[in-house]
């Protein structure tokens, strides 16, 4: 991973942290000032689409301004996000707004302004890998460590917010738009614009036809991953009569699956990106199965644990095909493409689980294997090959 990559990955890592910190404190903090449940699904379900309608947008501007502004402006949103937020229930609280005032503001700072800078850093992380590696194994190693940022931040971030939150719920709500502002100041300091300069590779001759098996591996993959992730809360709780510290760990061992995959397991395997979506595909469908059956919470745990770590490699794998198939001049685009087609399956994911868990319980767990089935599959379709044009090019030597 490219030294000056690191700042880039530790803004992600941080704002991902504050991203997650505040989401734990919606259902209480709003729960005080009067808004529904309908409200709060709404504020879950606009962050979703957010992310899912802005990825691509950023993609296009990467590729054409450069990462510089994209920085800047992720930086910027991810600091008024959560500044935002916390004025917006301060001041619900105080009934300086009525309910449905404070419930605007929120759903403005907290599910766009907020979305909308994840999505910024996440797509400029992705692009500035596609951009600054070369060779299948670096950058393949360097889109796991985008993942294990991202998801090394979904597990502190409730952490983090849950021990600043024992004394009272405004203290995280008033420190997470701080440690962003911080962390925003700390990464445009570092970061220098001539860091940035991007690569001129030769360009590589493929069709985006060649690449749909593997967004077709990712699309199943992340599909089946969110369907778990949903409903593993509702078995834990209804079906296992476990107490909240159990399901916590069991949501800590998806998490952690995931982190030590991508940042750790995937660099040291050096694995060829379509093996890993071969492997990870019957990995994540086995974790699934045993989650369909297990009877206790650690059984449970072990499930969640091997599906995450057949996930975790299964989309290293995927991203890393994608922008390997992609030429530097479009990095930002195919990186807005994989972080569209992230937010797409974890919108749908909650409204399927709720449908198929009135039919049965198990329901989902069963949709998540067969999504992992078809991921699998997918996997052995032969994607778009990394061939590059000989002979001179623009920015050679």
């Amino acid at each position: 991973m490219p030294r000056h990559s690191t700042p880039l990955l530790a803004a992600l890592l941080v704002m991902y942290s504050v991203y997650q910190m505040i989401s734990t404190l919606i259902a209480p903090l709003v729960g005080e000032l009067g808004i529904t449940t309908f409200q709060i699904g709404l504020v879950f379900t606009v962050t979703s689409v957010t992310i899912t309608v802005t990825s691509l947008l950023w993609g296009v501007l990467f590729d054409f301004t450069g990462p510089r502004p994209i920085l800047f402006a992720g930086l910027l949103l991810c600091v008024a996000g959560p500044a935002g937020f916390a004025a917006a229930v301060a001041f619900g609280l105080d009934e300086t707004l009525t309910p449905d005032l404070a419930f605007a503001f929120v759903l403005v700072f907290r599910s766009v302004v907020l979305g909308a800078g994840i999505a910024a850093l996440l797509v400029l992380a992705l692009a500035s890998v596609g951009r600054e590696t070369s060779g299948e194994t670096a950058r393949t190693r360097g889109v796991g460590f985008v993942g294990a940022a991202q998801g090394l931040g979904i597990v502190l971030g409730p952490v983090v917010g849950g021990a600043l939150a024992a004394g009272s719920l405004l203290v995280p709500l008033y420190v997470s738009p701080v440690i962003a502002l911080v962390a925003a100041l700390v990464v445009l300091v570092v970061v220098k614009p001539s860091a940035e300069l991007p690569r001129l590779d030769p360009p590589v001759r493929t069709s985006p036809v060649l690449l749909l098996p593997a967004f077709g591996t990712g699309f199943f993959a992340y599909l089946a991953l969110g369907l778990a992730q949903t409903v593993v809360v509702h078995l834990a709780s209804d079906r296992l009569r476990m107490p909240s510290g159990a399901l916590s760990g069991v949501l800590l061992a998806g998490g952690l699956g995931l982190v030590l995959t991508q940042g750790l397991l995937v660099p040291l395997l050096k694995w060829s990106p379509s093996r890993l979506m071969k492997i990870g595909g019957p990995l994540s469908l086995a974790g699934y199965a045993l989650l369909a059956v297990a009877p206790s919470a650690a059984l449970m745990s072990l499930a969640f644990l091997v599906a995450a770590i057949g996930a975790g490699l299964a989309l290293t794998g995927f991203a890393a095909t994608a922008s390997l198939g992609t030429g530097s001049r479009h990095q930002g685009v195919v990186a807005g493409l994989v972080t569209t087609t992230s937010g797409l399956t974890f919108l749908a994911a909650p409204m399927l689980t709720t449908l198929l868990y009135d039919v049965d319980p198990v329901a989902p767990v069963v949709a998540a294997g067969a999504a992992a089935l078809v991921a699998t599959g997918l996997a052995f379709v032969p994607a778009a090959p990394v061939t590059q044009v000989a002979g001179p090019y623009p920015g050679a030597n």
